[in-house]
């Protein structure tokens, strides 16, 4: 058997300052996600696990701890459990080895939804980065070690912005920029609360992933129909009524993009 690859490699070039990604189909039907290196290339699943693996025979290391919560099937005569959620009070301690596979298997979705991301193939990215807030809540809660629990916790920021903007994305991509403003919106408030609960609002200012989200919203504002104004007077209403004049500043400035410069010069109520 010939496993040089020479061949492939030639015939999908590296191009340097791009991420170089593609979609192939295998000899089964199956679709892969590849992404193409200066050195090779890397190809994944576009499901389950990335790299094709079922750990405990399950979708992911993530999926068997989880299930370790779940309640025991029925015995014999016995009638199947009202819920399959994970109980709230079961006691569960992940051990250092098992916080680390858990953080490696992260990195497998993390390369898979950039390089998703960069296909605008903004469903799994998505359904990705979900995945991997909750393996960061699952370990923040398990771990049975304190540093465990918190090795995830500054890439959190990172996630939700790249959650949001691929939320944004799949709304745009079906023409519904209010939708992608709602999305950028929710993201900004709960990196807000993220860092409000640790104590950090200056971080929250500062934040590289909280930049991002408000460049990227400053430029959906323009395409916002005329008459979205009167909603936005709304959210701006509500806004200063909880005192959330983070939020209120930015709706003010909205409506001044939209021409609506009554409210837009409206100053926040102390």
């Amino acid at each position: 058997m010939n496993r040089d690859i020479s061949a492939i490699l030639a015939d999908w070039p590296y191009e340097h300052g791009k991420l170089n990604v593609r979609i192939i189909k295998t000899k089964g039907g199956e679709g892969r996600l590849q992404v193409r290196l200066d050195l090779g290339i890397i190809q994944m699943h576009l499901d389950g696990r990335p790299d094709g693996q079922r750990p405990h025979d399950t979708s992911s290391l993530l999926e068997y701890h989880e299930s370790r919560l779940a309640p025991p099937p029925p015995g014999p005569g016995e009638e199947p459990s009202e819920s399959l959620a994970p109980a709230e009070d079961a006691s569960l301690e992940l051990t250092e080895e098992e916080c680390r596979e858990l953080r490696d298997e992260a990195i497998q979705y993390y390369h898979r939804y950039m390089a998703l991301l960069a296909i605008d193939e903004f469903e799994g990215v998505i359904r990705d980065t979900t995945r991997n807030l909750r393996m960061v809540d699952f370990c923040a809660k398990h771990a049975a070690n304190e540093k465990d629990r918190e090795e995830l916790e500054p890439f959190r920021p990172f996630i939700m912005m790249i959650r949001a903007r691929a939320a944004a994305g799949q709304a745009l991509k079906a023409e519904e920029p209010k939708a992608a403003l709602l999305a950028i919106d929710e993201a900004l408030e709960a990196l807000r609360l993220h860092f409000a609960e640790k104590g950090e609002l200056d971080a929250f200012e500062q934040s590289g992933e909280v930049q991002m989200l408000r460049t990227m919203r400053g430029q959906l504002v323009p395409k916002l129909p005329v008459s979205q104004k009167t909603e936005l007077r709304q959210r701006l209403e509500d806004a200063l009524s909880r005192e959330n004049y983070e939020l209120a500043a930015i709706l003010r400035d909205e409506l001044k993009l939209l021409g609506d410069e009554e409210f837009g010069a409206k100053p926040p109520r102390a």
